[in-house]
């Protein structure tokens, strides 16, 4: 069964930090591009960051610029989140596709999601 799980997700206060996981099974990410979107209640899905397939190339949208750091291995992305806002509330979600790179909708394969809530 081919799968991508997200885990990291909690509540965190203002200011503070956390790492999500994305963790691919019944296939590898090798030739995969990831892409980290986050929906929060009533808004429409938004394109975080993505890396390219050799992990060479990235991209971040501007609202998370400087905060966010995108990695990745062979089996798990990650996404790295800095100085957290309230307004990072979402539920966040990674994708894999192969033969597209980008923050739009053309990824192949998509996660259940993470909750994030950044409150105090």
């Amino acid at each position: 069964q081919v799968q991508l799980v997200e885990s990291g997700g909690t509540l965190v206060q203002p200011g503070g930090s956390l790492r999500l996981s994305c963790a691919a099974s019944g296939f590898t990410l090798d030739y995969y591009a990831i892409g980290w979107f986050r929906q929060a209640p009533g808004k429409e899905r938004e394109g975080v960051s993505c890396i390219s397939s050799s992990g060479g190339t990235k991209s971040y949208a501007d609202s998370v610029k400087g905060r966010f750091r995108i990695s990745r291995d062979k089996n798990t992305a990650y996404l790295q989140m800095n100085s957290l806002k309230p307004e990072d509330t979402a539920v966040y979600y990674c994708a894999a596709a192969i033969g597209y790179f980008g923050l739009g909708p053309g990824y192949d394969y998509w996660g259940q999601g993470t909750q994030v809530t950044v409150s105090s």
